[in-house]
């Protein structure tokens, strides 16, 4: 990474843990998130292992989605407020201010999945995945937070403002809950059940959820990578062309 894009990176990160309403998205929410399943609803769940082992893959992609609006915000801000003509003055390149808004989002990911997957650790997550499928699991993680970074820099550089445009990744949230995060897509009603298994979170939740068994699937492990390509190409080239027509 170049120096500009970590001069990018230092402010972006130290805008997001400064605001504690970004932080208590990013991080907390899915932890209560969490509780409130495996203590609440956990037992309604017929799901043939520990509920925790099964919500767990799911909870951590959508502790990646609940940070996504802080980030909508940042860069619709950073693009509303002039703060971006300023760092033309400057001759900072357009690929630094993008590409630190996606690393300080990435980055804000990692420390919300840890703690995530402590407090599951601690309510009796017991995975048998080994060395090489946990490594799977970190890169599927970066994957589709790179993924999800892109496509919420566009979104939030094509708002008209930064209310607007934390409202834009609210379909990223609530996506998840129509996938098999929470429960098994085959046990969904008819039309509900179809729009699961074909969207692009349950392809990835189920790969997370095979490597953590420690029996991974090539079929499905495909599938999410070539999901997450689409979709980070799709954020780039939309970002980058909306920041060319704004800035």
């Amino acid at each position: 990474m170049s120096a500009p894009a970590l001069v990018m990176l230092r402010r972006n990160f130290k805008h997001i843990a400064r605001n504690p309403t970004s932080v208590f998205n990013a991080v907390l929410m899915p932890i209560i998130i969490m509780l409130m399943f495996v203590y609440m609803m956990g037992d309604a769940f017929d799901v043939g292992v520990d509920y925790i082992d099964y919500a767990t893959p799911g909870l951590i992609l959508l502790a990646v989605c609940y940070g996504l609006g802080a980030t909508a915000t940042s860069v619709n801000s950073d693009m509303t407020k002039g703060i971006i003509n300023r760092f033309k003055v400057m001759d900072v390149s357009r690929g630094a201010i993008l590409s630190g808004h996606v690393v300080a989002s990435l980055l804000t990911n990692v420390v919300a999945i840890a703690a995530l997957v402590g407090v599951a650790f601690l309510l009796g997550f017991s995975p048998s995945a080994g060395f090489l499928d946990w490594l799977g699991v970190a890169g599927m993680v970066v994957l589709l937070g790179f993924a999800a970074g892109w496509l919420t820099i566009a979104l939030g550089l094509a708002a008209k403002s930064p209310e607007t445009a934390g409202l834009a990744s609210v379909p990223l949230v609530m996506l998840p809950f129509f996938s098999s995060a929470i429960v098994p897509a085959e046990k969904m009603g008819p039309g509900l059940r179809q729009f699961a298994e074909y969207q692009p979170f349950t392809p990835i939740i189920e790969t997370m959820r095979g490597l953590l068994r420690g029996a991974p699937s090539a079929g499905t492990a495909i599938a999410a990578v070539a999901w997450c390509a689409g979709i980070t190409l799709v954020g780039y080239l939309w970002a980058r062309s909306t920041f060319k027509k704004r800035a």
